[in-house]
């Protein structure tokens, strides 16, 4: 049987950790500080928008609020973005997306200044991630797999990975901070041929295809440790993820469950980037 790499004692010591950190800052009179701009009132935007403001109040971040509504002009949006690069009081900014469709979502991304793009959605920030420069962050679901492999301490230097799924949100750059590890990386993609042997060979399988129960048993071994991004509501009603965890779990050596598994450590690692930013401001002082 599987260890499960359960999210939730990564984010107590991250928070832990950001929380000490917050407090070295406000003995310095700084107060590490959030803009959330949201558009529209979208379910699953106001859920994470809970979630985050609770994390942030937890380790000593402020929250400032900026709403719109889901018809609002394309320039409204670039103001508000304008006013959060200008402020700076403001340290790190997370923009609701996918965007409405009258937004276009690269202009709009392009006007995010990347050292207060915390979740990575700006062409700055995935540059600093493929040419391991500090610019910006990394996207905080790719950040969330190394977290738990390395609190957990899963080796990655000189292991093989494949990472199965090729977004800009989790993918690439994951593969590439694995790379940045030491591990020897496939990037694998829906096309790929030969997938389960190519999973097989792998020490570390990352499985970020947003598909449903993509992966089985036939595509793993034992000894391997995978990392299940997927999150998606099945038949049953019960959330689930890219991998089929009932066939994965007796198989291999380690694996992270769904629910309760990456996405619990995502806003830990949002709220990270944040008391970054702000200490790279007063650094810069």
């Amino acid at each position: 049987m599987a260890v499960i790499l359960k999210g939730a004692p990564v984010v107590a010591a991250m928070n832990e950790a950001n929380a000490a950190r917050c407090a070295a800052l406000a003995a310095r009179g700084i107060t590490p500080t959030l803009a959330v701009v949201r558009m529209g009132e979208r379910p699953d935007d106001l859920s994470y928008e809970r979630g985050v403001i609770t994390r942030c109040g937890k380790v000593g971040v402020t929250v400032k609020q900026y709403l719109l509504p889901a018809d609002a002009a394309q320039d409204e949006l670039l103001a508000v973005l304008a006013e959060v690069n200008a402020d700076p009081s403001i340290h790190g900014c997370l923009l609701f997306r996918p965007l409405p469709k009258q937004f276009d979502d690269r202009t709009i991304r392009a006007a995010l200044a990347p050292e207060k793009d915390i979740d990575g959605i700006t062409d700055g920030s995935l540059a600093g991630v493929f040419t391991n420069t500090a610019i910006g962050y990394p996207p905080c679901t790719a950040q969330a797999c190394l977290e738990i492999l390395k609190h957990y301490n899963i080796p990655l230097s000189g292991r093989r990975a494949v990472v199965v799924g090729r977004s800009l949100v989790v993918g690439k750059p994951a593969a590439m901070m694995l790379d940045r590890e030491n591990a020897t990386v496939t990037l694998c993609n829906s096309r790929t041929q030969n997938l389960p042997s190519l999973c097989r060979e792998a020490d570390i399988v990352v499985v970020a295809m947003g598909k449903m129960g993509y992966i089985g048993a036939d595509c793993l071994r034992e000894g391997q440790v995978v990392v299940d991004v997927g999150i998606h509501v099945n038949e049953e009603g019960k959330l689930c993820g890219d991998v089929r965890f009932a066939e994965a779990e007796p198989v291999v050596e380690a694996i992270t469950p769904v629910p309760g598994g990456v996405g619990t450590v995502t806003t830990s690692v949002l709220v990270g980037h944040v008391v970054d930013a702000a200490e790279k401001a007063a650094a810069a002082v």
